[in-house]
Order: C-alpha cells, then sequence, then structure tokens
C-alpha cells in the first residue's frame, strides 16, 4: 500500500506541470546514448508518449552522427573536419541522407508501438525543414566551403503545428532542402533551435551524454541546475563550458534570443530523464533562461 500510495504522490506533483504544459510546444533533440542505447531510446520514446497523452505537444529532432561515421567507414570514406564541422561531400551526403532516414523511419516505428503516433519525413516526402549553403568565416573575410552543410532558414511550421494539434508527433531529422530540391546537412542542435525558435516553442530540450552543465566535467557534483543566458556566455567565455557542450548551449541561447521561453540540457543515459525534468519539482538537468 505504501509503494502505492508514493506513486499517487508522484502523480499528484505532475498535476501541476501537466496542466501549465497543456497543449504546448516543446522540441525534443536526440543524441547521443540516448539514441546509441536500445533501452535508453525505448525509455525517451516512452516519455514522448506520455507527454502527448498528457496534452504536451512533442516535437523530436535528431541528428545521426555514429551512425553517419559507420555508415562512411563502411563505404571507406574517412569523416573530414573543417573548424570542428562534417565536411559534406556529394558521396558524404548520400549516405547522410540514408542513414537518417533509417533512424527517422525506426523512431516513427517504435513510438507507434508504444501505442503513440507520429510521422517522419517518409523518404523525403515531408520536409519539414528549408535551407541553404552554410560557409564559415575564415582570414582576410574568406569564406570556407563546407560542401553540402546548409543552416536553417524556414522551418515548415503549419506543418508542424498540424500534425502536433492532431496528435502526432513530428520526427525531424537534421537535413535541410535548399531552393534547388537537394539536401543540406545540418547541425542538429542548430536545427532543433530553429524549431524550437520558429515555433516560438514553451521549452527546448536537449540531450546529452552529461548529467548537463559541469562547472568541472569530471566532478558530476559540480552540476549547474540553472543559469541565465548571461552566466551562460559567461561559462563559455572562460572556457567552463567547451568542445562538444559550446554548440548545445549556442543552441539555447540562439532559442532563448527568437522566444523560447525555457531550455534544458539533461542526461539522456538516465531513463525517463524527460519526465523527471519537465514533470517534477527539482529536476535532472541545466536550465537555462533569458534572465534570472
Amino acid at each position: 500500500m505504501n509503494e502505492a500510495i508514493r506513486k499517487a504522490d508522484v502523480l499528484i506533483e505532475a498535476l501541476g506541470y501537466i496542466r501549465k504544459f497543456r497543449d504546448r510546444l516543446t522540441v525534443i533533440k536526440l543524441g547521443g546514448s540516448a539514441m546509441e542505447d536500445t533501452e535508453a531510446l525505448r525509455a525517451t520514446l516512452e516519455d514522448v508518449v506520455f507527454m502527448e497523452t498528457v496534452g504536451m505537444r512533442p516535437i523530436l529532432v535528431h541528428g545521426g552522427g555514429k551512425p553517419i561515421d559507420r555508415a562512411m567507414s563502411a563505404a571507406g570514406l574517412v569523416p573530414r573536419k573543417v573548424q570542428g564541422r562534417r565536411y559534406t561531400d556529394e558521396e558524404t551526403l548520400r549516405i547522410v541522407v540514408r542513414v537518417l532516414g533509417e533512424i527517422n523511419a525506426e523512431m516513427e516505428e517504435r513510438i507507434r508501438q508504444l501505442g503513440g503516433r507520429a510521422v517522419g519525413m517518409h523518404d523525403g516526402a515531408i520536409r519539414y525543414l528549408h535551407g541553404e549553403q552554410l560557409f564559415l568565416d575564415g582570414p582576410g573575410g574568406a569564406k570556407i566551403d563546407l560542401g553540402r552543410v546548409g543552416r536553417v532558414t524556414r522551418v515548415d511550421t503549419a506543418l508542424i503545428r498540424d500534425f502536433c494539434a492532431a496528435g502526432v508527433v513530428p520526427i525531424i531529422p537534421s537535413l535541410a532542402m535548399d531552393a534547388a530540391g537537394a539536401w543540406l546537412n545540418v547541425n542538429a542542435d542548430t536545427a532543433a533551435a530553429a524549431v524550437a525558435g520558429q515555433l516560438q516553442a514553451e521549452k527546448l530540450v536537449l540531450l546529452t551524454d552529461t548529467p548537463g552543465i559541469l562547472l568541472d566535467r569530471r566532478d558530476e557534483t559540480s552540476l549547474v541546475r540553472s543559469l541565465d543566458a548571461d552566466r551562460c556566455r559567461e561559462l563559455v567565455t572562460r572556457g567552463t563550458i567547451e568542445e562538444g557542450m559550446i554548440p548545445k548551449a549556442e543552441a539555447c541561447l540562439e532559442s532563448l534570443g527568437c522566444g523560447v521561453r525555457k531550455t534544458h540540457i539533461i542526461d539522456g543515459r538516465l531513463r525517463h530523464s524527460l519526465l523527471l525534468e519537465i514533470y517534477t519539482d527539482r529536476g535532472v538537468g541545466t536550465e537555462i533562461v533569458l534572465a534570472s
């Protein structure tokens, strides 16, 4: 009986959050172990189905870094990085599109198996993101070509809202279509920020392989549970936020600047981390807001 009462207490704690976030859009970026580990992915997708069932409107954005690397290796291709970004030639792009399509279809099927409804890219028939080729700034004002790498210029917000209103979870790969009808490879964190920003979402949640933002990355007890945009920029400048966490912090800052109310960086390895962050008083990761 005590266990049953404990479960009831948890539901009561969640009730206020369920009411608060009913019909609100939340963009969730999947990556790392949240996609690679079968059990972690199942738990995350269970969370997504729960969120939709209780009235929240989840939207999934995903990349495919490690599976893409494996597919390139199998094809005898060596990944090439330019200023930390994957250079994408035409052969690499074909692999990226194929692998992301496979991941996308698998997640759609998994959500359906869990009792939810979802719609992915369906071999490119559904085009959520539109973009243009991305060039990096080089020395002397020169532009550095990354090949078929792009940035999002437009999100089909009407299509996404229509799916959400019908109780269907959109699953968006990190691919954008250019004006000529060709694919562009887009960084998944920046793609998720663009989706959240253009939708004016309630939340952007980035799933990672760390507990969140750490003041000392070797010490998980140094987790920063909440900070504002200015403090976040300060930690980037000081080098506390470094390497792979920088694009995630930048994605949060970009989406906050576009009107997203709250952003979260949480550990995708922790079972049901989405529900713990959104529907409990304490949360489990780092919350970043525009101003404290």
